[in-house]
């Protein structure tokens, strides 16, 4: 049984500030000023080049990697870390195409995150013409797959309104009409349980900065499936994916049978040592019992605000089982009721065009931050406290 008040300790949270925004960057853990200091005093500092060798830096992506698709139920030797998310998509994505080379349609939806769809389209204007990218409404995908998709892209979890997709029928029916699935699990991972072998993912990907806690900007993930590991073409060919990487050949021979084919280039060690202070969090998770501690509190939420708070809509799935871990309001003001909530010691954040986001990470989040989070909602609004001037000032990230 997982005790949450211990994995709260874990982490360093303001004092007096309830942080419901984990779904967009996790907190810090009180490991992690630890762990980089000892990168870099006892590696960087003393080992200097050595390091490579002496502190296994070289292999880390895999190390690091296996502890990552544990959390999503990847076998060993089939996950690696570097790079960033956007990275990563263009990479699974080429892939997956390649394996498909008769068919010409990438069908995502317009549901996914931007960036996602951003790569693709940079991707289609580098291949041969004809490609094309579909993206109908989250609720029409299964529809959507025929016999003419090469790829299905999908982020399983909204990162608006929590919808979640059912990975298992949509893999199904795609693998039926021969296409390849590509899931970005950025608001899954450390969210809700995965099993990628279970349900025969062919790619996934994500990001480790969200529910894992790896820090701004901290490296994201590439999983593929072990059948495919022999014939995935990278497209992103680095050296360090390189079957002898100090060869120093002048042609890209990728690693054979191995997920070290889609490693790419030097990855960033400092970052590294975040992540694993960050990944020993997880080895004091159930992630069964935090998915039934997320649910609990969600409902909570959901059932306060739609009591008290005048005028905010819930903006997701009534059905828990089809949501992810963060919950979805909507309200005519949106931007300066989330300031104003901010302002009062509540985060959580705000999406285009109406959407507030309020992440319900039972890591460090109870039944008393969620009702607080609520009182102050409730006051800001009857209050008419939104309405000050300073809250409706547009910061450059909101």
């Amino acid at each position: 049984m997982t005790d949450f008040n211990k994995t709260r300790a874990m982490f360093d949270l303001p004092e007096g500030l309830i942080y419901l925004n984990g779904n967009s960057l996790g907190p810090m853990p009180k490991a992690a000023p630890d762990a980089m200091n000892s990168f870099l005093m006892d590696e960087w500092r003393t080992e200097l080049i050595r390091g490579w060798n002496t502190k296994d830096w070289f292999m880390q992506t895999n190390t690091l990697g296996d502890r990552v698709g544990k959390l999503i139920g990847a076998p060993a030797g089939t996950t690696v870390v570097s790079d960033t998310l956007s990275i990563k998509v263009f990479q699974a994505v080429s892939s997956a195409l390649s394996m498909v080379p008769d068919r010409k349609v990438i069908l995502s939806d317009n549901g996914n995150f931007p960036t996602d769809l951003y790569m693709v389209q940079g991707l289609m204007k580098l291949k041969d013409k004809g490609y094309s990218l579909q993206i109908p409404e989250p609720e029409q995908v299964m529809d959507a797959i025929n016999d003419q998709v090469a790829v299905v892209m999908l982020t399983e979890v909204d990162y608006r309104t929590g919808r979640k997709h059912d990975m298992k029928a949509i893999i199904d029916k795609a693998h039926s009409v021969g296409a390849v699935v590509v899931w970005d699990l950025a608001h899954s991972i450390g969210a809700v349980p995965v099993d990628v072998g279970g349900t025969n993912v062919d790619f996934a990907v994500g990001c480790t900065y969200k529910y894992l806690n790896a820090g701004p900007g901290a490296p994201a993930f590439i999983y593929v499936a072990e059948r495919l590991l022999a014939d995935v073409e990278p497209a992103l060919s680095g050296w360090y994916g390189h079957e002898a990487p100090f060869a120093f050949d002048t042609e890209f021979r990728p690693m054979p049978n191995k997920i070290d084919r889609m490693r790419i280039g030097t990855p960033s060690i400092a970052a590294f040592s975040l992540l694993a202070a960050a990944l020993d969090v997880w080895d004091h998770v159930d992630m069964n019992d935090m998915r039934a501690k997320s649910i609990e509190l969600s409902e909570l939420m959901i059932a306060e605000v739609e009591k008290r708070c005048k005028g905010v809509t819930f903006a997701g799935p009534r059905n828990a089982e089809q949501r992810g871990a963060h919950v979805a309001f909507r309200f005519e003001h949106s931007y300066p009721l989330m300031q104003a909530m901010i302002a009062n010691g509540v985060i959580g954040d705000y999406r285009e065009p109406d959407v507030m986001r309020f992440g319900i990470t039972p890591l460090f989040i109870g039944r008393d931050d969620i009702l607080k989070a609520v009182d102050t909602m409730e006051k800001i609004l009857n209050g008419g406290i939104w309405k000050q001037d300073k809250f409706q000032h547009r910061s450059r990230v909101t």
